[in-house]
């Protein structure tokens, strides 16, 4: 049998009494910590404690010399893997900052230390500086902060937010930009329409407010485009041969092309259904919120990398996909959710006037919409049901009414955009849901509703509206937009694909690589997520490229 390896995660009393007792009996023990050293947990909980022992450990020495025992401080366990029986686990080695072996212990570090923060050893109950000494039996110091900061990590592409808004604040926009783009290559388009998380969860808030995260982002933008600087998209000399085929221009897939070109790949190319880049940021966002001018110049400096756009090229009708994956090396699905879900109520399939929010949205955008006449009903509480409504607004609808079945207080729109359209005269009529499309002659003429109340909270976390028995009405309406939710159109893929789809019709991948069950085939966006932020279809952009480039590599 072969010699048994253990691998004991924790260095706390517990971790370090496991890996002596296993190492006594002859196994290979490994110990990782995340802290610096061993004896993170300084009080033992299987006896009582003297004052004049409180951080003793006697087991610490035994196992810092035992032959069997290798530690690994300072590191993250960061993926484990089954295979063959055997477990893989992947381990990331930090470095540490302070040598020990010439520290005189003297503190001074401590004391001018700038950076305070909660003590991790003590549930956050002190405090600490980044210098630190780890262990006070043992008397190890490091340089240690938190592993990212709180708004970094609420980031879906983690922007290293510190960083691009102290050097807005040292007046060092140009540079800001640059640290931007080293993780986002849309920021003047992000900067416009992200819903932040980041600001949610900024610790400023807890003193006054949180800072505008997003809005920094767009200013550093702006401040290129005002001095008309064009800057270049650098890629390095050294180029890889391999084919990579991308579906859909929209910004997990024009993300994806710019991290692969940016990493050496002269052969990508872009499979884009419309006439026009940028999937849903083009045909989904009005463009009183993100000027389509914008958002074609951060296309064009990707397309300058090496990138290829092919549009009107549908995939499953003008190339197949099979196609793709016999041509291309790999292939990144992106396609988005670009259908737009129905309300399944009666009336809904038998009137002209009733159109779904996605493409109401994508015909104003490609100049497709008839001309905008009496009332116009949105019918939903998210952000495209805000924007569907001030559209129709700007497009000249004599009254554009928005109906949800929930209160102002249950909308998941953004606030500020909810605030914007009932300034402009939307008006919004609350706890009230659809019943029946009414129509003479084949066209609409208005809609039957319901009033609700609020019942129990669902799965969601909001409480669920009820209908009140007998408070049917009707509302009058020429043109009515179901905005409740999008899916996925997977038409482009054959019958036996072959590809592992979730109960929502989604793609399920690999976590860390973005790659399908089919080997060579990446999702990443809505077509995995569901439909979500822009920022969190960018991040699926960039994860699948990274594993593009591992997977290419390693073939």
């Amino acid at each position: 049998m072969a010699e048994k390896t253990i691998l004991v995660v924790g260095g706390g009393p517990e971790g370090v009494r496991t890996a002596l007792e296993k190492a006594e009996q002859g196994m290979q023990v490994t110990i990782l910590e995340k802290f610096p050293t061993l004896g993170a947990e300084r009080i033992p909980t299987d006896r009582l404690i003297k004052p004049d022992e409180a951080f003793v450990n006697p087991d610490l020495d035994k196992v810092r010399n035992h032959e069997n025992v290798r530690i690994l401080t300072f590191s993250d366990l960061k993926n484990i893997s089954r295979e063959n029986g055997s477990i893989q686990t992947r381990i990331l080695k930090k470095s540490l900052l302070v040598d020990n072996s010439k520290c005189t212990d003297c503190k001074a570090c401590i004391k001018v230390c700038p950076v305070n923060m909660m003590d991790d050893f003590d549930e956050g109950m002190g405090f600490r500086t980044a210098v630190d000494y780890c262990n006070p039996q043992t008397g190890e110091y490091n340089i240690y902060k938190e592993d990212m900061p709180v708004c970094q990590d609420a980031c879906p592409v983690n922007l290293d937010i510190r960083a691009y808004v102290g050097l807005i604040a040292d007046g060092r926009h140009l540079d800001s930009l640059a640290k931007i783009r080293e993780r986002l290559p849309l920021p003047g388009s992000v900067g416009r329409i992200c819903p932040h998380p980041c600001e949610t969860a900024c610790n400023r808030q807890y003193l006054d407010e949180a800072i505008s995260i997003c809005f920094l982002k767009r200013y550093a933008a702006d401040v290129e485009l005002q001095q008309e600087i064009e800057p270049v998209y650098a890629t390095p000399e050294q180029k890889y041969s391999e084919k990579i085929a991308i579906i859909g221009a929209g910004p997990a897939g024009l993300t994806c092309a710019h991290d692969l070109a940016r990493l050496g790949y002269q052969h990508v190319k872009i499979f884009e259904a419309l006439p026009v880049p940028g999937g849903y940021f083009w045909v989904g966002i009005p463009e009183y919120r993100l000027p389509k001018k914008l958002l074609q110049r951060e296309v064009d400096l990707i397309c300058n990398m090496g990138v290829e756009i092919q549009y009107n090229a549908r995939v499953g009708q003008d190339i197949s996909f099979d196609e793709l994956k016999n041509d291309y090396d790999a292939v990144f699905i992106g396609a988005g959710c670009h259908i737009g879900l129905k309300l399944r109520i009666p009336g809904e399939d038998e009137y002209e006037g009733i159109i779904d929010c996605v493409t109401f949205l994508r015909k104003q955008a490609l100049g497709g919409l008839p001309e905008a006449k009496g009332k116009l009903i949105v019918i939903g509480g998210g952000n495209a049901a805000i924007d569907s409504a001030r559209v129709g607004w700007r497009m000249g609808f004599d009254e554009v009414y928005i109906l949800y079945r929930r209160t102002k207080k249950e909308m998941p729109a953004n606030s500020w955009e909810i605030d914007a359209a009932e300034h402009e005269g939307v008006t919004m009529q609350y706890l009230a849901a659809p019943l029946e499309i009414l129509g003479e002659n084949g066209k609409v003429t208005g809609m039957k509703c319901i009033k609700m109340e609020l019942g129990e909270p669902d799965a969601s976390g909001r409480r669920r509206p009820v209908p009140m028995e007998g408070s049917e009405y009707v509302i009058d309406a020429q043109t009515i937009v179901p905005a409740i939710s999008q899916s996925a159109d997977l038409s482009f893929l054959p019958k036996e694909h072959g590809l592992e789809l979730s109960r929502w019709q989604t793609f399920e991948i690999d976590e860390q690589t973005g790659m399908t069950n089919v080997p060579g085939v990446f999702a990443g966006g809505d077509v995995v997520t569901g439909p979500g932020i822009a920022i969190e279809a960018i991040a699926g952009g960039k994860k699948a490229a990274a594993g593009i480039h591992e997977y290419l590599r390693n073939k």
